[in-house]
């Protein structure tokens, strides 16, 4: 993701991947599927994540504003193109030599009017409703991800502490974080 001053930025997704990556690389507990994290990182990165997600959701509301904007330019363009095709219609038809062929080139740009008027409103669809489909998408895997990262969190608060090592010194039993 680039920011608009064209510097790369971390956005969620990359956030949640490396939650993920920081949670498998953890250090695994014997004979168990748990793990170790610190406790403290792991809560930095959630919170990185936490405050990176309404930029992602501003940037996914301007987008539905410009597409506002699209179709309201599109209308207006319609409206123009019907407009001038009347016009010309009623200029042509005013005409007493050419009324019948007037009135049918009058038909035929009103109707070209309105068919690219339609086009211009299914290309505008078409392009809102992949760029939303994407950002489903995108919101989807981000979710998962959190998803994933909390029911690990559980699995370890389920698990409680662990015994230490013989080589590491016994450290005072803490409660996790209340999210």
């Amino acid at each position: 993701m680039t920011d608009i001053d064209g510097s790369k930025s971390v956005g969620a997704l990359d956030r949640i991947e490396e939650i993920i990556a920081y949670v498998e690389q953890a250090k695994a507990v014997p004979m168990s599927r748990a793990c170790k994290v610190d406790r403290a990182e792991m809560i930095a990165m959630l919170e990185e994540l936490q405050n990176e997600l309404p930029g992602d959701l501003r940037r996914a509301e301007a987008m539905l504003q410009e597409r506002d904007k699209i179709i309201d330019a599109g209308e207006r363009e319609a409206e123009r193109i019907i407009t001038e095709g009347e016009t010309e219609h009623a200029r042509l038809v005013s005409r007493h030599e050419i009324t019948v062929s007037a009135e049918h080139e009058g038909n035929r740009i009103i109707a070209e009017a309105r068919g690219e008027a339609q086009r211009l409103r299914d290309e505008v669809d078409e392009y809102v409703d992949t760029t939303l489909a994407n950002f489903e998408q995108f919101l989807h895997r981000a979710l998962s991800g959190v998803e994933r990262g909390r029911d690990k969190m559980h699995t370890l608060r389920e698990i409680g502490t662990f015994a230490p090592s013989p080589q590491e010194p016994v450290e005072e039993e803490k409660p996790l974080p209340q999210l």
